[in-house]
């Protein structure tokens, strides 16, 4: 009879026990409805697309890649006072700048498919006088879609020294809105006539956010070298060819002929053909400001 009460107790107190368990396992203080509720939330937010603050790795594939556009933007290169380029971060790298005057007359495509061949650039600094007829805006425009920098030559060649204020700014702008016009945007560089500036048209380029450019040396206009092999051999030779030189050319017919030779004689001698698209102008240091 004892070990038949004992038993009982016992059955009794587990029971109690898993019951206590039980009940501990439940939400405290929700019912039946509470806990379904809660049930319905947790499964909603875990179905919520993510909130507007929380980065994706879409979103930051995005924010690296405009990251890197921002870094190509960055200029290279800068023009020092006396008309050379130096690398901005590596100020001893053997570099020489391509300019070609007097563009688009005859040669200016030609020179420009010699270049691209070269996989080199140069900028070609146009007159307006070349660009009066359609035929003449649309060699413009292949120079251009062949990834060459277009550059402000004036409208007319004049030197700006005998000019009016007036027409000095109808040679500079006047040709910028004929560029746009052609190709959709203004020159970023300006080179005088025979490289002499006033107070005024420096102004003008100024306000034009155009980089108002000369050059360290040149040969093609001198009789001496008006063939194939005396240009290419002083180009590449002279005692003025240094780090950071701008070298000036025309569009001339002998000028076109030496130009493969004079890229390839320079690169022998470990020069760089700088990218005129990386210099700092004034139109780029606006846009990195803004």
């Amino acid at each position: 009879m004892k070990r038949t009460l004992l038993l009982a107790i016992s059955a009794s107190i587990i029971l109690a026990g898993c019951g206590a368990a039980e009940e501990a396992q439940k939400p405290t203080g929700t019912s039946k409805e509470d806990t379904e509720q809660v049930q319905k939330e947790e499964k909603a937010a875990e179905e919520k697309p993510e909130t507007e603050g929380t980065v994706t790795a879409e979103d930051s594939s995005e924010d690296v890649s405009q990251s890197e556009e921002v870094i190509q933007a960055a200029p290279q290169y800068e023009m020092k006072s006396d008309f050379s380029i130096q690398n901005i971060d590596n100020p001893d790298e053997q570099i020489v700048l391509l300019t070609i005057d007097d563009a688009p007359d005859k040669n200016a495509l030609e020179m420009a498919k010699t270049l691209k061949d070269l996989n080199v650039k140069a900028i070609f600094f146009v007159n307006g006088h070349f660009l009066d007829t359609p035929e003449e805006g649309e060699v413009l425009k292949q120079i251009h879609q062949m990834g060459f920098p277009i550059g402000n030559h004036t409208y007319n060649h004049k030197s700006l020294r005998d000019l009016s204020e007036e027409q000095q700014r109808k040679e500079i702008v006047d040709l910028n809105d004929r560029v746009e016009e052609l190709i959709g945007e203004r020159p970023k560089f300006f080179r005088a006539p025979f490289g002499m500036n006033t107070d005024y048209s420096k102004q003008v380029a100024a306000d034009e956010k155009m980089l108002l450019m000369n050059w360290t040396y040149g040969y093609d206009w001198e009789k001496d070298y008006q063939s194939k092999e005396a240009l290419a051999d002083i180009m590449v030779n002279t005692p003025l060819l240094r780090n950071g030189a701008n070298l000036l050319m025309h569009d001339r017919q002998w000028t076109s002929a030496a130009l493969g030779d004079i890229v390839k004689g320079l690169q022998n001698k470990g020069y760089k053909i700088v990218d005129p698209t990386q210099i700092e102008t004034p139109a780029n240091k606006e846009t990195a400001a803004q």
